[in-house]
């Protein structure tokens, strides 16, 4: 049937070597991200969408999209197409509260989806599915309710606009047309549909069966109308990690059934753990991640003790063969957060020659994190409960296009 190509073609049978999907990312060496743009059928990011993006919006494009920390997507072409015609569309992205601290991980995302507000000044709704984390961890919902708030104030730090910004939980806001649109997209995904794309299991309960749904309908404008009364043809980009595709591919394939555009996506790599790629930073493990709330302490001493270096094992052997760059935590880590295009390639060419050592290296993103965490942590420090209360207040957002 026509209905599930998408849907069954892109199956979530894990490969062996590598296992990724919304909950869990592990791989027995570096994760193969043209394997995954294959196995998703998503499309990569390539120089000439990166350079429209820049000629549309009159703006150097990010250093996420400059590096390809962004690096797939579906459908960009098309809301840049609308967006040239004058269209406007609306973003989504959201965060799933399992953790009072965020990591530097969790942060890539709402800093990208901040500059994509910034540089076409469009509305965006941030998801906190405080209900996902009730199915999959083993906390209760006034915990999961709680950490929802308090992750909103490090997304509330990141700087977006509250006239152009609505952050919902789903314990507060699933019901109405959000609800009615959720119970249309399940009526059209069979269970053995859902157990293709999510991999769920016989004792899985079903709770983690019926979540699908909610993250999927924040694609669909009919789920806000409070906003977009009247717009039901507004388009929508996601930016996310490519762990969250399963999702989308689930919606883009009910989504012209329901009468919608399909949403559109862009996708990023995942930020390693300190340990090294692969897999993606574990709130689980305090040593494998930098948090927005560690110490300029912590931070010297994680980069010190547990950053996975590249560099040879003596420094003659170094200052003859240089690091290996491909498997080089701080080298990747520099390439998602030192802003200087020209002092990154410097460090690159003397390390990988050699004439920089690992010390020296560890050392400048030492400095570049601490500076990242502590503008991070000031800016939270400053994020009141009324502030939360107002980004997350049900209101219209007359100024959302402005």
């Amino acid at each position: 049937m026509a209905a599930t190509t998408e849907i069954e073609k892109n199956s979530i049978e894990e490969e062996a070597e590598q296992v990724v999907n919304p909950w869990e990312v592990s791989s027995k060496g570096k994760i193969d991200y043209d394997k995954l743009i294959d196995r998703f059928g998503c499309q990569k990011l390539d120089d000439a969408l990166i350079s429209r993006i820049e000629r549309l919006t009159s703006r150097t494009p990010h250093v996420f999209l400059r590096r390809r920390v962004f690096f797939a997507h579906r459908d960009v072409a098309e809301i840049l197409d609308a967006y040239e015609r004058g269209d406007k569309f609306y973003l989504y992205t959201g965060r799933g509260p399992s953790s009072e601290a965020l990591h530097l991980g969790h942060l890539i995302p709402f800093m990208f989806t901040k500059y994509l507000q910034d540089v076409f000044k469009v509305p965006l709704v941030i998801q906190l599915t405080d209900d996902e984390k009730f199915f999959w961890k083993n906390l209760t919902v006034e915990e999961c309710r709680r950490l929802a708030r308090e992750n909103a104030k490090d997304i509330i730090a990141c700087g977006f606009d509250i006239s152009k910004t609505f952050i919902f939980s789903d314990f507060n806001y699933v019901g109405g047309s959000f609800y009615k649109n959720m119970c249309e997209v399940a009526t059209r995904v069979t269970y053995n549909q859902a157990v293709g794309i999510f991999g769920f299991a016989g004792e899985d309960h079903i709770g983690k069966v019926s979540f699908p749904p909610v993250q999927a309908v924040p694609s669909f404008p009919s789920s806000f109308p409070h906003l977009f009364s009247g717009k039901e043809n507004l388009r929508c980009l996601i930016p996310c990690a490519i762990d969250q595709d399963p999702y989308f591919r689930m919606t883009r394939d009910v989504a012209p059934r329901m009468g919608f555009n399909k949403p559109a996506l862009i996708e990023s790599i995942f930020f390693p753990a300190l340990q090294g790629e692969t897999g993606k930073m574990s709130a689980s493990d305090p040593n494998s991640a930098i948090y927005v709330t560690d110490s300029a302490k912590d931070i010297k001493n994680k980069v010190n003790k547990h950053a996975f270096s590249g560099g040879q094992d003596s420094i003659e052997k170094h200052r003859q063969l240089g690091a290996n760059l491909e498997v080089d935590i701080p080298i990747k880590y520099l390439s998602f957060f030192l802003e200087d295009d020209a002092e990154l390639e410097h460090i690159k060419k003397e390390y990988g020659e050699g004439r920089m050592l690992t010390g020296e290296v560890k050392q400048r993103l030492v400095q570049v994190l601490t500076e990242v965490v502590e503008r991070h942590r000031r800016a939270r420090a400053s994020v009141t409960e009324e502030m939360v209360d107002a980004f997350m207040a049900v209101r219209p957002l007359p100024h959302m296009f402005d």
